[in-house]
């Protein structure tokens, strides 16, 4: 028998929020005093931004290796401030995650960096005090999805077990991740069909 749903993992980006890459490039690109291909070339192409998201730099360094980078003098404020303008929650999806969390723990699951993780509540405000506490990242864990064991290790912070927790993310690559640690999961390509799946797994508020 499978066990009802403890926890619901949430991507963010493509799921609980819209990311525009193009507004983050702009303000970074203002602040910065440096054209938008050198920033993309300094924090993406380089690999920093991976470097980053696998937990190789906290805030601060990522930051600092950054302006290292560009060849100009960059700001922890700077940053955040391109991420929240980059950053749209979803308030349909944000709406049914808050009657989900009525039933189970609801929690963050991203690919991301410890700077992102550090200033959420900074970077995208509708989605606090929902996720206050539960916002885990890839840099925390030094593993990326779609890795099963990301899952395993977040589902232990959360002290669920895989057949007790529902995963959604954007990606099917991340998905059938979450599928091979033993979780439930759906590939999100819209909100009536994630409402559909969250009723077929209990949720019937969904």
């Amino acid at each position: 028998m499978i066990a009802a749903p403890a926890v619901v993992l949430f991507d963010l980006d493509g799921v609980l929020a819209h990311y525009d890459h193009a507004a983050r490039l702009r303000v970074l690109a203002g602040r910065s005093d440096a054209d938008a291909d050198a920033v993309a070339r300094a924090l993406f192409e380089s690999g920093l931004e991976r470097d980053a998201d696998l937990g190789l730099h906290d805030a601060r360094g990522q930051v600092d290796e950054f302006a290292r980078r560009l060849g100009r003098p960059v700001s922890l404020a700077d940053c955040v401030d391109a991420r929240r303008a980059s950053m749209r929650a979803d308030a349909d999806v944000l709406a049914l995650a808050r009657r989900v969390a009525r039933q189970a723990q609801v929690a963050i699951l991203t690919n991301n960096n410890l700077l992102l993780r550090d200033h959420l509540a900074a970077i995208c405000p509708p989605l606090f005090p929902l996720f206050e506490g539960r916002v885990f990242c890839s840099a925390q864990f030094r593993l990326a999805k779609p890795d099963p064991a990301i899952f395993l290790h977040c589902l232990g912070q959360l002290g669920a077990t895989p057949a007790q927790a529902l995963f959604v993310d954007d990606k099917a690559e991340n998905a059938e991740g979450a599928r091979r640690a033993g979780l439930r999961a759906q590939h999100y390509t819209g909100l009536p069909a994630l409402r559909a799946w969250l009723r077929e797994c209990g949720f019937a508020d969904a």
